[in-house]
This record gives structure tokens, C-alpha cells and sequence, in this order.
């Protein structure tokens, strides 16, 4: 059960409109980071949760998340209540309004189609989907899971506060990239106290595979340190040489009855290539200047994009097609 205190857990004091500005700041209001998506993945885990510590955690934390997003659409609300009140009366020229409506972002989008309010959009329009919630009912992922989406929300608190000179919007947005910091340290503790919850789940790592280190980039750049070098790693360079790692052939089989290898076979002798036939291609009827060596002609090719352009150019004056 919800109750709606009609004062927000933060004030909010927005100095003048701006509604491109408002665009941006739906970024935190219906975003992948944003506050909408965060009370529904802790809600949601909350429920699931058997743990009575960590379901009051995760419950109290979705909740303090509608908080934040009542405060940040307050803020988007304000930053638009000039230029919707003027849209809605006529009181500004067609021009000023045009101009206000068009500062940047999607402002023309949130103030047309929501008159002004706060659209569980993102800063581009986009609409707030489920699909930004991503627990998978373990709470050692999702613990970790949640304390990822905590930092990547501070990080864009921080670049919305960089975008403004409004002292009461960056003291608002100041609070609520305060408070991810907060929650991240929740969700570190609650993870950490959980033993043994390193690798997430019940299954054991394979003890061939669990300190291994691939180098699959090599050449200019190649850097050790220790997530890849040191006792803790088998380190392995020679990629190519070693494969596969099972020790197998490295290729992919599987066991078919009899019926299933008959159609395999006839449908293998359908659509069997027959690389004896060199058979004429709609390239080669189109070619022109840069198709390079098609059914014993020779096009040519540009070797950059100046040449492309002068072969071009030779294609279209020259009665032979610059060939």
C-alpha cells in the first residue's frame, strides 16, 4: 500500500523555463538509468526477495526511487511551465514560440504531444520500456547488477549538473546523485554479506578454465597488469596453437537417426555449389568504372577516394564508360 506525501523529498526551485534543458533532464526521468527503471528493477526484486534484510532494503529503496523520480519530473514540469502556459494561450509570437519550442533536444516533442509535462521519454523520445529492467532472481548478480545501474546514474547526474547555471536545479540533481552513492554502498554491503558470492550462483567455475587468460588482442598496445598477469592467471598467448581448449577437434557435431541423415544428405545434394561453372552475374551485366575484374574485363578500382571521384567523373563523359 502507497501513501502520497504532497511534499517532495527534496524542494525543488527551478530560476527561469527552459525546455531544451527539460528534454535533457528526461534523460533521468524515463531513461535506461533513470529513476522509473530503478524503482521497478528493485521493486520487482524486492518481491522475489526470500531474504527478509535484504526485501526491506530493496523495498525501501524502490520506494525512495519514486521520490526521486516525482522530483526530477517537478523540475521538467517548471523548466517547461513558461513556454506551455504561452503555447496554450497564444500569448507569444508564432516566431518567439517556434523559437522556444526548437531550442534543442525533443523539446518540441514534450511540449506538443504532453503539453509541457514529463513524458516517461528518454532525453531522445524515446519511449521507457520494461526492457530496461535486467534481474535475473539471484541476488548475487542482481546485486551487482544494481550497483552498476547506482554508478551509471551518478555519472549522468553529473553531466546534467555540468550542463546547467541554475543553482536550485544543480542543487536538486547535486541530492539525488548524492543519494546513488548511498544506495550503491547499501547494495555493496548487502551483496558482501553474503558468503561465498563470488562466481554468482550455485555451480562451481571449471578449475581448467576459471584462471585462464586469453590475449586474443595482440600487437601495438599489448598491456599486463593484474587482470591478466601474476599467479592468479595462466596466461596463454599462442591462441591459434592451442586450440580448441577442450583438447577435441574443434568441430561441431551432432548425432542424427537415419531419416534426419537422408534429408540432410538430399538437401546438401540440392543446394550442393559447383565450383567448375563460372556463370555470368547481374555485376557483370551493370559494371562500370571501379567494378575492378569481371568476366575477363577490367573495370579498374580506385585506390582512394580522389580516384573514385575522377572515375566518376570519367563515366559520365566518356562514350566508352572510362574503360
Amino acid at each position: 500500500m502507497f501513501m502520497h506525501n504532497k511534499r517532495l523529498q527534496y524542494t525543488v526551485r527551478v530560476a527561469e523555463p527552459n525546455p531544451a534543458l527539460a528534454s535533457l533532464l528526461l534523460e533521468q526521468f524515463g531513461g535506461p538509468d533513470g529513476e522509473l527503471a530503478a524503482a521497478m528493477r528493485y521493486f520487482t526484486q524486492g518481491l522475489s526477495e526470500d531474504d527478509p534484510g535484504r526485501k526491506d532494503m530493496l523495498l525501501d529503496i524502490a520506494t525512495e526511487e519514486l521520490s526521486h523520480l516525482e522530483v526530477i519530473g517537478s523540475i521538467v514540469a517548471m523548466l517547461n511551465k513558461g513556454v506551455k502556459g504561452a503555447q496554450a494561450e497564444a500569448s507569444m509570437s508564432e516566431a518567439e514560440l517556434f523559437m522556444a519550442l526548437n531550442a534543442g533536444g525533443d523539446s518540441h516533442t514534450q511540449s506538443l504531444l504532453y503539453g509541457g509535462g514529463p513524458a516517461l521519454t528518454n532525453s531522445s523520445g524515446v519511449p521507457w520500456t520494461a526492457a530496461y529492467i535486467d534481474s535475473r532472481g539471484d541476488p548475487t548478480c542482481d546485486l551487482r547488477s544494481n550497483i552498476a545501474a547506482e554508478s551509471r546514474a551518478k555519472i549522468v547526474y553529473e553531466r546534467l549538473i555540468n550542463i546547467t547555471d541554475d543553482p536550485g536545479i544543480k542543487d536538486a540533481l547535486g541530492f539525488l546523485m548524492t543519494r546513488e552513492i548511498a544506495h550503491q554502498k547499501s547494495f555493496e554491503k548487502a551483496l558482501y554479506s553474503i558468503a561465498d558470492n563470488f562466481p554468482p550462483g550455485k555451480l562451481p567455475g571449471l578449475s581448467a578454465y576459471t584462471d585462464l587468460y586469453v590475449n586474443t588482442s595482440q600487437g601495438d598496445g599489448d598491456a599486463t597488469g593484474p587482470w591478466n598477469d601474476g599467479d592468479q592467471w595462466d596466461r596463454l598467448d599462442d591462441v591459434a596453437g592451442n586450440l580448441p581448449l577442450d583438447g577435441g577437434d574443434g568441430q561441431a557435431t551432432v548425432g542424427l537417426d537415419e531419416d534426419d541423415k537422408a534429408t540432410a544428405a538430399a538437401m546438401l545434394t540440392r543446394l550442393k555449389s559447383d565450383p567448375t561453372i563460372d556463370p555470368p552475374t547481374g555485376a557483370a551485366l551493370g559494371a562500370g568504372p571501379g567494378a575492378g575484374r569481371l568476366d575477363g574485363l577490367d573495370y579498374g578500382g580506385a585506390g582512394s577516394m580522389d580516384e573514385a571521384s575522377a572515375l566518376a567523373d570519367r563515366s559520365t563523359t566518356s562514350p566508352e564508360g572510362g574503360f
